[in-house]
C-alpha cells in the first residue's frame, strides 16, 4: 500500500544558554532553554536521505548562541523573533520556524549591612539565586508574512487559605465528598496567552512589561475573588488578563486544583478548627478552559503538555 509523508519538523531542541550583560560592576542574568523547529520543503531528506535542503541542526544550536551575543537577550519573545526571522529568511527552503523558551529568572541576593571594604559587601552586584516560583515560556511561530506569539507561565503556586467554597453539587451514590463552606483553595498555574500581534506592520507589544503586568492582573484575580468554584476563579483570572491588557485576544489556564483536606483530629481528643490539613497531590481535579476577547477565535492548543 502507497505511503506519503505528513506533516514533519525537525531541529534542536533545549538549547540552554545564559547572557550574562554586564554593566559596569553591576550585572544582569538572561537564563533561556531554546528549542527550534523548521519545516518546509523537506519531502526528500525523508524519502531519499538527501540533505540537500538540510540546515544541520547543529547549525541552528550555534545561531542561538551567536544570536545571544548578536543581539543579546532584551526579552524571551524579542529573541525567538529574531530566530524565527532568521531562520525562514535566510534557507529558501524553510516556510516556518517555531521557536518555543523557557526563561529561568534569577534575583539579585541582597548583602549584609557590614559595610567592610575587606569582603566587599557593600559592593557585590554580581551574586544571584534562582527564582522559584514559576517559569517563563514562550512560543514564536513565523511563516515569512504572519507571526504568533503565545507567551505564559508554569509551576506557579498559589494559594488562597480562606474565601473558598464548593456545595451545591450533583450527588449520587458514588458521592463521598463532604460540602464546603470555608476551604483552602490552592493551585498550580500553568497560562497562556496570545498576542494579537502578527505582522510587522503592527506596533510591537513590550513584552517585559506585558509579561510582568499580566502577572500581576492575574494573581490579583485570584487574591480577590471569593470563589465558589475553581472554574469561577479561573474565569475571572482572565477576564481581568483580558479588560486590562489590550495586546492580549485569548488566555488557556489549565489548574489543578491541590487537595488539602481536614485531618481528623478526633481520635486524639482534638478539635480541628479549620487548622490542620493533610496536602494531598494525587489524584486531584484538573479544571482548564479558555478565555477570548469578543470576537476573537481561540487558537491555543486544548493540550498545552507539550507548550
Amino acid at each position: 500500500m502507497p505511503t506519503i509523508l505528513g506533516q514533519n519538523q525537525y531541529g534542536k531542541a533545549e538549547n540552554r544558554v545564559v547572557k550574562i550583560t554586564r554593566d559596569g560592576a553591576t550585572h544582569h542574568i538572561k537564563d533561556l532553554n531554546v528549542s527550534v523547529a523548521l519545516s518546509g520543503d523537506m519531502d526528500e531528506v525523508h524519502y531519499s536521505g538527501s540533505n540537500a535542503n538540510v540546515l544541520p541542526t547543529d547549525t541552528t544550536k550555534n545561531t542561538v548562541y551567536a544570536f545571544a551575543k548578536e543581539y543579546g537577550i532584551e526579552s524571551a519573545e524579542q529573541f525567538g523573533i529574531h530566530l524565527a526571522r532568521h531562520f525562514v529568511t535566510s534557507q529558501e527552503p524553510i516556510h516556518q520556524a517555531r521557536i518555543r523558551i523557557e526563561e529561568y529568572a534569577w534575583e539579585r541576593i541582597a548583602t549584609s549591612d557590614a559595610n567592610s571594604k575587606f569582603i566587599g559587601a557593600d559592593e557585590v552586584k554580581h551574586s544571584f539565586v534562582r527564582k522559584g516560583q514559576e517559569t517563563r515560556v514562550t512560543e514564536i511561530t513565523y511563516d515569512g508574512d504572519k507571526w504568533q506569539v503565545i507567551s505564559g507561565l508554569k509551576d506557579l503556586v498559589v494559594m488562597n487559605s480562606t474565601n473558598s467554597e464548593f456545595w451545591g453539587y450533583v450527588k449520587d451514590k458514588y458521592t463521598t465528598l463532604q460540602e464546603a463552606y470555608d476551604r483552602i483553595l490552592a493551585t498550580q498555574v500553568s497560562g497562556r496567552w496570545r498576542f494579537n500581534w502578527t505582522d510587522d506592520e503592527q506596533r510591537m507589544p513590550n513584552w517585559e512589561k506585558s509579561y510582568e503586568q499580566v502577572r500581576k492582573h492575574m494573581l490579583q484575580a485570584f487574591a480577590e475573588t471569593y470563589s465558589l468554584s475553581l472554574q469561577q476563579t479561573l474565569y475571572q483570572m482572565g477576564a481581568r488578563i483580558i479588560n486590562n491588557r489590550s495586546e492580549i485576544d485569548e488566555v488557556r489556564f489549565s489548574l489543578p486544583n491541590k487537595h488539602h483536606f481536614l485531618v481528623d483530629l478526633e481520635p486524639f481528643g482534638l478539635k480541628n478548627d479549620n487548622e490542620v490539613y493533610f496536602a494531598a497531590d494525587r489524584p486531584y481535579g484538573l479544571i482548564e478552559a479558555t478565555i477570548l476577547r469578543d470576537g476573537a477565535e481561540a487558537h491555543i492548543p486544548v493540550d498545552m503538555t507539550n507548550l
